[in-house]
């Protein structure tokens, strides 16, 4: 049942094209109800004026090609088949014989039997091949040129808030250019998954391949934010501000926000950017006076950085084995609280573990602390994690420090 529905309702949406072109055609809804096709439709049917584009300009080129029409009116082809093949016949060069468009045309209508309409969109250059194999090898070159130009004209990228503690990224790359971002997304991604799968970290997030994809986008920014060679902006490197409260800083951080959107950040957003390099907070009283811009006495400066790297190698957390140029540096003792930005009070946290141990305060039970014991980082979980909350290390320094711990990471 559902099966004869879906042919219906395509040979439906089908017929409904054709007899919206013709509608343009001879100008019916002007003569009817006074205004154009794409105002009736979206008047009429409640269509936003690019669905009603969309659709006429669908139903034009269907309309044009008698066979691919016929096919989709009886069900010989679905309507994202019948787009396809236009997609494909658009690509034929101007100059064709009508014989060989036509041709063309039943030859794709044909593959409609054997193939979806993603695999259809791929077979432009062997048409072309079959239909005109003396000009296909130069046709091809000539579109490949023609679409590398435009695609250089049309790339662009937009970040837009959802007013809900996400930005939705937005954007067009040329291919080439585009494949270089995808294949360091994807290695990063497939490098953490099996990681995390090696290691069987019971604090891994249990991540979807998208939200793997996402994290690997975000690394690539915090590893460019890190490089020597990062840009730079006015005279200083591209930075996040963050604006709070006097009080809000030194109680419980709530109540801060980036300055450039205006978006609130969670108390542990705060802590964990108070920690961060690229991060530089702008502290205001009460009355919107700006107290502080902290910046020489809470960064972490190149020769610091360098020593904790020297030190540290890497995440601390005992288990991980993220590398030192993904992490950030944590004050042991917040740089809001009086923490100074030394060495015996930073140590190394990916950004993952960052969270991990800059908990709500208010949940003490929760909390992952750090110390350090003769200058080498050791993590004391929770009660919830071991009740004897026992010290660990990480790998590196267990090799180098093997006396003075309780227990192993699990």
């Amino acid at each position: 049942m559902a099966e004869q529905a879906l042919a219906a309702a395509g040979r439906l949406q089908a017929l409904a094209g054709v007899l919206v072109a013709e509608a343009d055609r001879v100008a019916a809804p002007q003569a009817v109800v006074g205004v154009g096709t794409l105002s009736w439709l979206h008047d009429a049917q409640r269509m936003t004026r690019r669905e009603a584009g969309r659709l006429l300009a669908s139903a034009q080129e269907l309309s044009s090609r008698p066979v691919l029409r016929e096919a989709t009116l009886t069900g010989a082809a679905t309507p994202l088949q019948a787009r396809a093949v236009t997609r494909v016949l658009a690509q034929l060069p101007e100059d064709l014989p009508d014989q060989k468009v036509r041709d063309a045309e039943a030859m794709m209508v044909g593959f409609c039997a054997q193939f979806d309409s993603h695999e259809l969109s791929r077979l432009a250059r062997h048409l072309l091949e079959v239909i005109a194999p003396e000009t296909a090898d130069e046709t091809l070159e000539r579109r490949l040129e023609r679409e590398a130009r435009h695609a250089h004209a049309v790339r662009h990228l937009t970040f837009t808030p959802d007013g809900m503690g996400s930005v939705l990224i937005k954007g067009s790359l040329p291919t080439v250019e585009a494949e270089l971002l995808r294949a360091q997304v994807e290695a990063i991604a497939h490098l953490h998954h099996r990681r995390a799968l090696d290691c069987a970290d019971p604090l891994a997030e249990k991540a979807t391949p998208t939200q793997r994809r996402a994290d690997a986008l975000i690394e690539l920014a915090r590893a460019a934010a890190v490089h020597q060679d990062a840009p730079n902006h006015g005279g200083d490197r591209p930075r996040i501000m963050v604006l709070i409260n006097h009080d809000r800083l030194v109680d419980d951080c709530r109540k801060a926000q980036l300055l450039d959107s205006g978006a609130d950040l969670t108390p542990t957003q705060v802590r964990v950017l108070a920690c961060d390099a690229g991060i530089l907070p702008v502290v205001m009283n009460g009355a919107g006076e700006v107290l502080d811009v902290g910046r020489a006495n809470r960064l972490v400066t190149p020769a610091i950085r360098a020593a904790l790297v020297a030190r540290d190698r890497g995440c601390v957390f005992p288990g991980c084995d993220r590398t030192a140029a993904v992490c950030d540096a944590h004050h042991v003792t917040p740089w809001q609280r009086g923490g100074p930005t030394s060495l015996p009070n930073l140590v190394l946290l990916c950004r993952h573990h960052h969270n991990t141990v800059e908990p709500d305060h208010r949940h003490p039970d929760t909390r992952w602390q750090i110390r350090l014991d003769d200058g080498v980082p050791v993590v004391i979980p929770p009660v919830r994690v071991d009740p004897q909350q026992r010290p660990r290390r990480n790998h590196r320094h267990r090799r180098e420090h093997p006396a003075g711990e309780g227990t192993s990471s699990g």
